[in-house]
């Protein structure tokens, strides 16, 4: 399948889908660049969490677009596997993610909007990508993420990550505050100047 981003950049990626998922979803895993039996790297693989607002419709209030873009050049560049899992709102859903919105537009972050719905704040569980990996003949690899549960939750599965590669820090105004709460509530390691905490009680 050819690929182009909005920037210009092409490639062609092949997609695999799956039949008998744990969760019954339809996930899609993209193999990009060049792999091939006896490769001595690990391929890159990026888990990627289905996110429409920002992934088509260029919402600045998030960074998975840029995210997306970032890891389909990456994994090109170094071959591996994008995984394209259905989780829209960190497992909540599309429409659960846009009453979420409005409560992050009342105050709350990301995380306590999804509590305040009466959601766990990150509901994703990657048994389902550990199996479509090990589907693939994969066993090890090399994960491009800034999130530790992915690789927590891969390794649990029994999947051997042999190196966590971060990723780039999309921050602008409009998604601070969101990549304050990751990096502050979801313990993504993102290289950014948390802004600072009210005191409990202060005005």
């Amino acid at each position: 399948m050819p690929l182009q981003l909005t920037d210009g950049f092409a490639t062609v990626g092949r997609v695999y889908t799956f039949e008998g998922l744990v969760d019954g979803r339809e996930h899609l895993a993209i193999r990009l660049g060049d792999i091939y039996p006896g490769k001595l790297k690990a391929p890159l693989v990026r888990l990627h969490s289905e996110c429409l607002t920002g992934d088509v419709l260029g919402s600045q209030r998030c960074d998975c677009g840029p995210q997306l873009n970032e890891a389909i050049r990456r994994i090109t560049a170094a071959g591996g596997y994008l995984l394209y899992l259905r989780q829209e709102g960190r497992g909540i859903g599309l429409y659960n993610k846009m009453d979420a919105y409005k409560l992050q537009d009342a105050g709350l972050d990301t995380y306590q909007a999804n509590h305040a719905l009466g959601h766990g704040a990150d509901e994703r569980d990657y048994t389902v990508a550990a199996q479509m990996l090990m589907s693939l003949g994969i066993v090890e690899l090399s994960l491009l993420s800034n999130n530790p549960d992915k690789a927590t939750q891969l390794a649990t599965a029994g999947l051997t990550i042999t190196e966590r590669v971060s990723t780039g820090v999309h921050l602008s105004a409009a998604n601070r505050s969101y990549l304050d709460a990751k990096a502050r509530h979801g313990a993504h390691d993102l290289a950014i100047e948390l802004a600072p905490t009210t005191p409990s009680g202060a005005a």
